[in-house]
């Protein structure tokens, strides 16, 4: 199956994501870093995605590879969608300028080669608790937490669908 080339056009590389960043930060602009695995997508992920993006101008999304879900230990048969399969899905929102692979079981070294403006994860972490925290704030950045939306998760889902 081929992406569309819009959607193609996100997912992109750490040297090109960087690339794009100095830009940005050379006209002004702030740059959002989350990551996550997104198997399932929900409007707990959207929502979350959504208000990342308002904390600055341009998202970057550090995508767990499935190598990087399973040293993760999520579940068993984790993940459910292939790295290909959750990249197209979260590159069709709107919310979402870029997305980058890592292997890693954390994104610190991507944060650190990136350097973004705002680090954001969800308030099921404490801001001591998110990788690569130091590194943004050394360097005189935000590190935010967002609320979650109630009601949604992904073990959430997937009982529900083994139940019926």
């Amino acid at each position: 199956m081929a992406f569309h080339k819009q959607l193609k056009d996100k997912i992109i590389s750490a040297e090109m994501a960087q690339g794009r960043m100095i830009a940005l930060r050379g006209s002004g602009k702030k740059v959002v870093f989350t990551n996550g695995c997104f198997d399932l997508l929900h409007p707990g992920h959207v929502d979350y995605l959504a208000q990342a993006r308002d904390l600055g101008d341009y998202l970057v999304l550090g995508l767990n590879t499935d190598a990087s879900v399973r040293l993760l230990d999520k579940a068993p048969g984790r993940p459910y969608n292939s790295e290909k399969t959750r990249a197209q899905v979260l590159a069709g929102l709107a919310c979402v300028d870029a997305i980058i692979f890592f292997d890693e079981e954390t994104p610190y070294q991507l944060i650190q080669f990136l350097e973004p403006d705002v680090l954001v994860k969800g308030n099921d972490y404490r801001v001591d608790q998110i990788a690569g925290f130091d590194l943004v704030q050394k360097r005189g950045g935000k590190v935010v937490t967002i609320p979650l939306l109630e009601g949604y998760s992904t073990t959430a889902l997937v009982t529900k669908i083994k139940s019926h």
